[in-house]
């Protein structure tokens, strides 16, 4: 008996539930597209997100053709983005990218995508403290130097592209860095061939990178592990040139 009521009132938990929620159709729906627009943009100034959030997907699903609709995908954008609701914010990047490709505004979508995505996987316990991100999964990380290139690319003379381009030498530092702890990883349980061709590609892929010339050092050592001596003096020879007075890579 006792079950059957504690059954009873979850269902009436549920029912309340679905008789409280307002459809996005049907909020705001005595107000004109301005007055949703107007109101959504005040709260967002007052940094109401949540409400600002409801306005603006209510005035896309109301009225997706409307002047101020355009604007309001934008502004989901952000508010999404400072809800730290990332993936909703990459997503509504994506759809205005795809939808409004030519608008001037475009830029900002671009970058505001990678910011999402830096910050999609990353726990607050990242975000407060410095962690070593080169020892995570870094799926969101090269997601977001792609999304960076692509603006760096796409708009060089967007009001975001200088910003992009310092996320982009962050992040490219970032990935070069995993590669060599995996690498070294390779390296010291003697598997030299893989831990050669980690280093290789260090070394080819993100140049200007600090990691750079440790994966130097590293393929040379791989090298003569595998007793090709040739080219692990061919290479002490590259790490040497490029070493210059930095002791920490002169050759053995």
């Amino acid at each position: 008996m006792k079950k059957i009521i504690l059954m009873m009132i979850a269902m009436v938990v549920v029912l309340t539930g679905c008789a409280n929620s307002t459809d996005p159709s049907d909020a705001y729906k005595d107000e004109t597209p301005t007055q949703i627009y107007a109101r959504g943009k005040a709260l967002l100034l007052d940094k109401s997100y949540n409400e600002a959030t409801k306005r603006f997907e209510a005035l896309d699903v109301q009225y997706p053709f409307d002047k101020e609709t355009e604007k309001a995908q934008l502004y989901l954008i952000y508010t999404y983005y400072m809800k730290e609701e990332y993936s909703l914010s990459v997503s509504a990047a994506d759809r205005y990218i795809r939808i409004h490709p030519t608008s001037p505004d475009v830029d900002y979508a671009y970058y505001m995508r990678g910011i999402s995505d830096y910050y999609q996987d990353m726990g607050i316990l990242e975000r407060i403290f410095a962690i070593d991100l080169a020892k995570r999964d870094l799926t969101q990380i090269q997601k977001s130097y792609t999304d960076f290139a692509e603006l760096t690319t796409r708009f060089p003379d967007s009001r975001y592209a200088a910003s992009a381009h310092q996320y982009q030498i962050f992040l490219r530092n970032v990935l070069a860095d995993h590669e060599l702890h995996i690498a070294q990883y390779y390296y010291d349980r003697k598997a030299y061939v893989a831990s050669a061709n980690r280093a290789a590609d260090i070394v080819a892929h993100y140049q200007g990178a600090p990691q750079v010339m440790p994966a130097l050092d590293l393929l040379a050592k791989s090298y003569q592990q595998l007793g090709m001596r040739k080219m692990a003096q061919d290479t002490r020879a590259v790490l040497q040139y490029n070493a210059g007075s930095n002791s920490a890579y002169m050759p053995d």
